[in-house]
């Protein structure tokens, strides 16, 4: 693990020209049904070793209005139907405009993981934002996350640098994210 895992944010200034990618054969994508806390829970529990995740956590991150849920949150199945991957075409926090809309949860399962699985979940969440009245988004992740982050900017979200220890993060991210450093030039 990265030490310190620096929570870092990036930000995609349109959600137009997206780049295309279909979720595999034998894959589809769902949206959250009622229990679906449970799925998520278990995804996320197991992907995500940086933090404490339980039912008080989707609680607390999507509340429970179960329309806006439906409109939201999806979730990636496998060829035998149970959900390996959750991602949300969330609401954006209140510091920033209404354009912006939030990708957030992002997880595969992992031993799902490293198939490409995530590309066709990003995208199709960057579109619902988009269809949501979304102009822009902007995403959480950190240091640690490399293969987040590189997903991320294949997908044209770009590093939002606001502290300076974003900055020296974002400095060592790009030891091991090629052509990342160019984006970080003043």
């Amino acid at each position: 693990m990265r030490e310190p895992n620096v929570p870092l944010t990036m930000v995609r200034p349109t959600l137009s020209g997206l780049p295309t990618y279909d979720v595999p054969a034998q894959h589809a994508l769902r949206p959250y049904a009622p229990g679906d806390e449970r799925a998520w829970v278990a995804i996320q529990r197991a992907a995500d070793r940086y933090n404490t995740i339980d039912p008080s956590l989707f609680a607390r991150e999507f509340g429970d209005d179960v329309d806006a849920l439906q409109r939201r949150l999806s979730f990636l199945v496998g060829p035998s139907g149970e959900a390996i991957g959750t991602a949300a075409a969330w609401f954006g926090e209140a510091h920033r405009p209404n354009s912006f809309g939030r990708v957030h949860w992002v997880a595969i399962h992992p031993s799902h993981q490293g198939r490409g699985l995530a590309k066709g979940l990003l995208h199709h969440v960057c579109v619902a934002l988009r269809e949501l009245g979304h102009r822009r988004a902007y995403l959480t992740t950190s240091s640690a996350r490399i293969a987040a982050i590189t997903l991320y900017l294949r997908f044209g979200f770009v590093p939002e640098v606001i502290r300076s220890e974003e900055a020296v993060a974002w400095a060592a991210v790009a030891q091991e994210v090629p052509g990342l450093g160019r984006l970080l030039a003043p």
